[in-house]
């Protein structure tokens, strides 16, 4: 299996939110590619600039942050279709993605599924989220550091202009060669823009820390909390279910949370987050963790500050 590291530029709508193409937001203007192998060395690398079609017009955003010009993709570029064709073809059969971040392969997706070519990445992606294993392998899993961060703090030497594709693409590859194997293979991320649709495409992974279950797609928020697997608490080591200590509850209206007590394990954390899919539906990202009876205290003590918070705008 090769590595595919992935960096794109896109542009938006020039002339405001109001005006943008709502099935695509952001149009892919450049491909940026380095193909590794499982050995994590460099074999061959892709580019190809993308003549924009959308829009027609460089937003000051975009333009604050590239290099390329408007004329440059006129002339050089070539349409997208033709682009990603090239692109999945120069992939070939065996191959993980791997991104700096979460956003390029959503974007990828999307502009695929502009052009009804979106039969060329089944999902959900399981691909490699090279900002987050920097984390885990040299910060806190929960930074998230910028490209140009991570290549200072490795001491990886400038070859390139931050920003453009092929550049970026170069130095988060050199940043995953230096990344532990173990954290490759067990930290791995999901990519969520398709969402399972049936029962049986949801999915359930075990990492070394925590699990996540990725639910199939529901009509009403309501629906997804009456679902029993998802509200269903078990243990995280012997997954027998838990006694409830802590009842769901919702901070924001998008995240739940309850606790869970195993008598062989001690505490155990479930918290579910609502999304929405690109058919408009709602998924469900959940995640469970075992905590320290400390932490389940903390947890129940916000649910009764909600509570109070509440029952005074009430009156």
């Amino acid at each position: 299996m090769n590595y595919i590291v992935l960096d794109l530029e896109w542009n938006q709508c020039p002339y405001g939110k109001d005006r943008e193409n709502e099935k695509l937001p952001f149009e892919i203007i450049e491909f940026g590619a380095v193909k590794m192998n499982e050995k994590k060395e460099i074999v061959d690398t892709f580019h190809q600039l993308v003549k924009p079609v959308v829009y027609r017009r460089i937003h000051f955003r975009t333009r604050e942050v590239i290099a390329v010009s408007l004329e440059e993709l006129e002339k050089e570029g070539i349409l997208f279709p033709e682009a990603a064709d090239a692109f999945f073809k120069w992939c070939g059969s065996d191959y993980r993605f791997c991104t700096w971040g979460t956003l390029d392969l959503n974007e990828l997706q999307r502009n695929l599924d502009f052009y009804y070519m979106g039969g060329l990445i089944e999902g959900p992606v399981i691909y490699e989220d090279v900002q987050k294993l920097f984390a885990i392998a040299y910060e806190t899993r929960k930074d998230r550091r910028s490209l140009e961060y991570a290549a200072d703090f490795l001491h990886i030497e400038d070859n390139g202009e931050f920003h453009q594709a092929l550049d970026d693409a170069v130095y988060t590859a050199r940043i995953l060669s230096m990344i532990p194997d173990e954290v490759i293979r067990e930290d791995f991320s999901i990519d969520t823009y398709r969402t399972p649709k049936t029962r049986a495409e949801q999915i359930l992974i075990r990492y070394r820390t925590y699990e996540k279950f990725i639910s199939r797609e529901f009509t009403t928020k309501e629906a997804a909390m009456e679902d029993r697997e998802i509200t269903a608490i078990r243990c995280f080591v012997c997954h027998k279910n838990a006694k409830r200590k802590v009842k769901w509850f919702s901070d924001n209206g998008r995240n739940h949370f309850a606790v869970g007590f195993c008598p062989d394990h001690g505490y155990i954390k479930s918290k579910v987050r609502l999304r929405k899919a690109t058919s408009g539906k709602i998924f469900v990202i959940k995640t469970t963790k075992m905590i320290s009876e400390g932490d389940a205290e903390k947890i129940r003590n916000k649910q009764d500050a909600i509570r109070e918070r509440r029952h005074k705008k009430g009156k």
